[in-house]
């Protein structure tokens, strides 16, 4: 979209613009609304690390949560800049916290434990590293949505498997927000010319950030119990505040 006023960043250079107006509302943010809609999902995401943390969850749901803010604030960075080489400090974060999830997702049932870290690590650094070289454009999103694709047979095995109602609503919200998710994001890009013109800008793209921030709290709440529920912890679905469910552990004593 189209410098609504003088700029502090200088001009775009990112492949990807969104379908709101730039530098409207302040000459030092971009897309403004793109940009605060972040917050949300650091929030949320600090909320989960405390309880990880709390209840002395494995670290790997510790770092799963902090990848969620470093995501979190590399969005906001690009939609506030709209430079190239912020949107690849975005996109990069989005395909190493995706190879964080396969490890979560398979890991238990991986016979050879140190292989699978292993060759995420060198994954994600040689796609680092070839991004930091090469704009992929839609190679990228193709790529991203294949590793989400990965995720869904594992992901579907432990609904399945899942008997506490509370526990299996989490799974539910996921895909609820997903799609709802997915509606606003491709609304945004599709029919941005028409959307431009009307009294109101829903802005699809921010309330996609929003409701991605609920999407991994309920992804990683529903992970954890999962993951509670292997290593015998009797895992209980709470409410903070009385509407946002957390994952509550008993751990044996000797544990």
């Amino acid at each position: 979209m189209a410098d609504a006023m003088s700029n502090f960043w200088g001009p775009v250079t990112s492949t990807k613009e969104w379908c709101e107006l730039n530098y409207v509302r302040s000459s030092y943010i971009a897309e403004f609304f793109n940009t605060i809609s972040n917050v949300p999902c650091i929030i949320l995401a600090l909320i989960g690390l405390v309880n990880a943390l709390k209840q002395r969850f494995e670290k790997r749901f510790s770092v799963l949560h902090m990848s969620n803010i470093i995501l979190a604030i590399g969005s906001m960075i690009y939609h506030a800049t709209l430079r190239q080489m912020q949107q690849q400090g975005d996109e990069t974060p989005m395909v190493w916290e995706m190879l964080l999830y396969i490890y979560i997702i398979y890991s238990p049932d991986w016979h050879y434990k140190s292989t699978m870290p292993t060759f995420l690590f060198l994954y994600g650094a040689a796609f680092a590293i070839l991004h930091s070289q090469i704009r992929f454009g839609l190679g990228f999103m193709l790529h991203y949505a294949l590793l989400c694709i990965l995720c869904i047979p594992r992901a579907y095995k432990y609904y399945i498997h899942t008997e506490d109602r509370s526990a299996r609503q989490l799974a539910k919200l996921y895909v609820a927000t997903l799609l709802a998710g997915a509606v606003c994001w491709l609304c945004d890009r599709l029919f941005c010319k028409d959307i431009s013109r009307w009294y109101f800008n829903p802005q699809g793209h921010a309330v996609w950030h929003v409701l991605m921030g609920f999407n991994v709290y309920f992804a990683n709440a529903f992970l954890m119990y999962c993951r509670a529920q292997q290593r015998e912890w009797n895992p209980k679905i709470k409410h903070f505040l009385g509407f946002l469910p957390y994952v509550k552990i008993h751990k044996p004593k000797a544990q």
